[in-house]
């Protein structure tokens, strides 16, 4: 406040009240106008941006209020949003604060490196190519922040940062004995992640899976199939196949046992932490229920009586 009333004492002396009042009447934007302040970016140079694009009504006065308020020293690099309305000690303060515009990128659960490199690539606000490896299950889906111009390589860093973070914490509290190192952990997150969207469901998943890998039965879950189809640089785009259940591929597991070579998507942190704690029962099959959802089941016996459940319910749905 007392730079306010000294700037507003110092103006009226020595420029006078019509300066004053350039600087408390607001802006005639009529829409949100951002500004990218460069690092380095002169007073003088932005004072003339705010001017150019109707933030401010003068530049000589806006650097005047700068430096009688001190936000000279203080200005942070960045993009700044200014709104309609805004005075243009307003302005100023903003500045002063670093109040810096963050824009959201979201990287959905489930998608393949080959998408999620699509959405970034696809970013107007972000700048340069992406040159850092996205190796498949390497990112941890979610909304990044970051600032106009910012690289897409720092959003791949995020990710891929934010996915070794979540990766440590559930990794030292595995209670799998199927799984052996994080690698497998991300693995069976990844098969979890594209099996079920319904959380209540990851953990039974997640037990199915383990359950498997104990009796050294297949895996067979589509999932792996598609993925040996499509690598994950594209959707299907039709039903699976019978035929396609005898494709030659590491990631078939109709047709190998074992977990898949790498992930199959970039799994979410609840599907990482549902495949380190899968629930404690025998499941060894599960179908979808045609009501959302799957059933579960201990046996084949039980599992081809879901099956029938899953058809009927299909049919009475047409």
């Amino acid at each position: 406040m007392k730079y306010i009333i000294g700037l507003l004492l110092i103006l009226t002396i020595g420029v006078g009240l019509a300066a004053v009042d350039i600087i408390e009447r607001p802006n005639n934007l009529t829409e949100n106008v951002s500004i990218v302040m460069s690092k380095g970016e002169s007073v003088r140079h932005l004072a003339k941006e705010l001017q150019d694009a109707g933030i401010i009504r003068s530049s000589l006065l806006f650097r005047t209020v700068v430096r009688i308020i001190r936000a000279d020293k203080k200005l942070r690099a960045g993009e700044y949003m200014f709104a309609p309305g805004l005075n243009m000690l307003q302005v100023a303060e903003k500045l002063q604060r670093g109040d810096v515009f963050y824009r959201r990128i979201t990287l959905a659960e489930g998608l393949s490196s080959s998408q999620i490199k699509f959405i970034i690539e696809n970013e107007p606000n972000l700048s340069g190519e992406i040159t850092i490896p996205m190796p498949e299950g390497s990112l941890l889906p979610e909304t990044y922040t970051f600032s106009k111009g910012d690289s897409r390589d720092g959003i791949v860093l995020q990710a891929q940062k934010a996915l070794e973070k979540v990766l440590d914490e559930v990794w030292n509290d595995n209670q799998n004995h199927q799984i052996n190192d994080k690698k497998e952990l991300l693995i069976l997150a990844s098969i979890i992640e594209k099996e079920t969207g319904i959380p209540e469901e990851r953990n039974d998943v997640s037990a199915v899976f383990s359950n498997r890998l104990q009796k050294g039965m297949m895996l067979q879950t589509d999932p792996t199939v598609i993925y040996a189809l499509t690598k994950g640089e594209r959707e299907l785009g039709r039903a699976l196949l019978k035929k396609d259940l005898d494709y030659d591929s590491p990631y078939n597991t109709y047709r190998n046992y074992g977990l898949p070579p790498s992930p199959i998507c970039n799994a979410g942190k609840e599907a990482i932490i549902a495949a380190a704690h899968p629930a404690d029962n025998n499941y060894l099959y599960f179908v979808a229920s045609g009501k959302g959802g799957h059933l579960f089941a201990t046996n084949l016996s039980s599992h081809n009586k879901n099956v029938t459940l899953y058809r009927q319910a299909i049919k009475n749905h047409k």
